[in-house]
């Protein structure tokens, strides 16, 4: 089954976790040998809380990340873009697009548990995806990360009807790990994520930029090409936003510092066009000369 387009969410499921059970394992190792650099604990209270309504879990938790970001969102509103009533649940795929239409950097984490940490470490609660059920009897279901004690072993979640449930982080990693360990922040334009790499943090700027207004898709660019100033993409979607803004000059300076530090033909090539468009054609066909060259 392809993980982007799982069905998601069944009302209901929540007792399910009681019976959970097993052997202490991940709690054991975060404890004694905690990510360096990270709290004990941290609790994220501050974030909005929205209950769960009929399988409304997506658009709820949505609300609550975004809110935490600073945009206002309620469940209703969000239920129009990420809910799908036939399947009765919201996908993957719509959750992150729906933070994107709403103005929020949606950016995947790696599958950790200190990924997790090191969010909610760094004030940013986590939307995460849960199997409450079986991993032949699925009940999927979306939560907020917002807290965790390591001395305690375990994870604070808006979850469902409950503004504040204290999961056993050895409860929490069986019922994410069934789910595929996927997880999200929805951070505002300029944030980045504290997990993320590069490509992962990449590929969330450039589906922000085709969804949210150019200046928060230069807002975005930049923070992120001051923490990887060598991309290559960012640089170009930092080009490519200015110019949907009507700053040429800031278009120019962009595609420029681009084509001289990686001789990319895309980034000549662009600098061409906008060279040409401020009336100056000599140095547009100097430019377009170049991209030729370094193909």
């Amino acid at each position: 089954m392809i993980r982007s387009r799982r069905r998601l969410l069944v009302t209901g499921a929540l007792a399910a976790l009681s019976g959970l059970v097993g052997c202490a394992g991940p709690a054991a190792v975060l404890r004694t040998a905690p990510p360096s650099g990270l709290p004990r604990r941290a609790e994220l209270a501050a974030t909005p809380f929205h209950p769960q309504e009929d399988y409304q879990c997506g658009p709820a938790a949505l609300a609550m990340a975004l809110g935490a970001a600073g945009i206002p969102a309620v469940p209703a509103e969000l239920a129009g873009r990420v809910f799908l009533p036939g399947r009765q649940g919201s996908l993957q795929i719509e959750m992150l697009a729906g933070a994107r239409r709403s103005g929020a950097l949606a950016v995947e984490v790696p599958g950790r548990l200190e990924s997790l940490l090191a969010e909610v470490a760094a004030g940013q609660p986590v939307v995460v995806l849960l199997n409450l059920g079986l991993s032949w009897a699925p009940s999927w279901h979306y939560a907020v990360l917002i807290g965790y004690d390591l001395d305690e072993s375990v994870f604070l979640l808006r979850s469902g009807p409950m503004a504040r449930q204290v999961l056993p982080i050895d409860t929490f990693e069986r019922t994410w790990d069934r789910a595929g360990r996927w997880a999200f922040v929805a951070l505002p334009p300029g944030k980045l994520a504290a997990s993320a790499d590069e490509l992962q943090t990449t590929r969330a700027m450039v589906a922000f930029e085709k969804a949210a207004p150019a200046g928060d898709a230069v807002t975005v660019y930049r923070a992120g090409l001051a923490r990887w100033p060598s991309s290559l993409t960012l640089a170009i979607g930092l080009g490519n936003s200015l110019y949907k803004t009507g700053d040429l000059a800031g278009a120019e300076a962009a595609f420029r510092a681009a084509a001289d530090r990686h001789d990319a033909p895309a980034a000549w090539t662009n600098l061409a066009h906008v060279l040409n468009e401020q009336r100056r054609p000599v140095e547009a066909r100097a430019a377009a000369a170049r991209a030729d060259r370094s193909r």
